[in-house]
């Protein structure tokens, strides 16, 4: 169990939550690509991310909408605000990379909620964060042309992995943005010669100072 994590996301709630907490969390290793929850599952647990990266996504025909991703420290808002219902998960979760988690029941959390009311701070900062996210979405999807979604998607994952160049396939980025892998090779070409990204057998890398192009 990492001690350290515990008290720096759970300390302020007091010794009382934190010997709950120890009692029962359960600590889970990952794999990359491992699904964690789909959407009509039963969540059986609240998942606090230690280190690692989860995508948070829909299907719709066979596409992926991305609505975030769970990064180290974070836990899932959607799997929060099914407590307050039927528990029944709304969304699809995948490993993105080996992650390590620490995983509480739900109906545990549900006792917590009422228990220690000072723990939906957790839920409300987890809430602020999502909706800036999800908005920062909608409006890329709105506003911008493809070129400009494909580059942030690109820079969104360097961030998520923390690797520059970053290893991703056409079909993954076209999946992800509901759009085709032909589209998208045509854009990654355009934005390789507009000198955004250089796209090598290690992958596709972005500057990253922003205002320099890659030569």
């Amino acid at each position: 169990m990492n001690n350290q994590f515990i008290i720096q996301k759970f300390g302020f709630l007091g010794n009382d939550f934190l010997n709950e907490f120890q009692k029962h969390a359960v600590l889970a290793d990952i794999k990359s690509k491992t699904e964690i929850v789909r959407e009509g599952q039963k969540n059986k647990y609240v998942p606090f991310l230690i280190k690692g990266s989860i995508k948070v996504f829909t299907l719709n025909d066979g596409r992926e909408l991305i609505y975030y991703y769970i990064k180290e420290s974070d836990s899932c808002l959607m799997t929060f605000s099914s407590i307050f219902t039927d528990y029944i998960s709304r969304v699809y979760a995948v490993a993105e990379e080996d992650s390590e988690a620490l995983l509480i029941p739900v109906s545990v959390m549900h006792e917590w909620l009422l228990r220690f009311p000072e723990i939906n701070k957790l839920f409300y900062r987890e809430y602020d964060k999502r909706f800036s996210e999800i908005m920062s979405m909608v409006n890329d999807a709105v506003f911008h042309r493809l070129d400009k979604r494909v580059l942030n998607y690109i820079r969104q994952q360097i961030s998520v992995t923390g690797n520059n160049p970053i290893k991703i396939t056409h079909r993954e980025i076209a999946n992800n943005l509901g759009t085709s892998r032909e589209v998208v090779s045509r854009v990654l070409k355009k934005i390789e010669n507009d000198g955004d990204i250089l796209i090598t057998k290690e992958g596709i890398k972005v500057a990253v100072n922003e205002n320099v192009r890659l030569i």
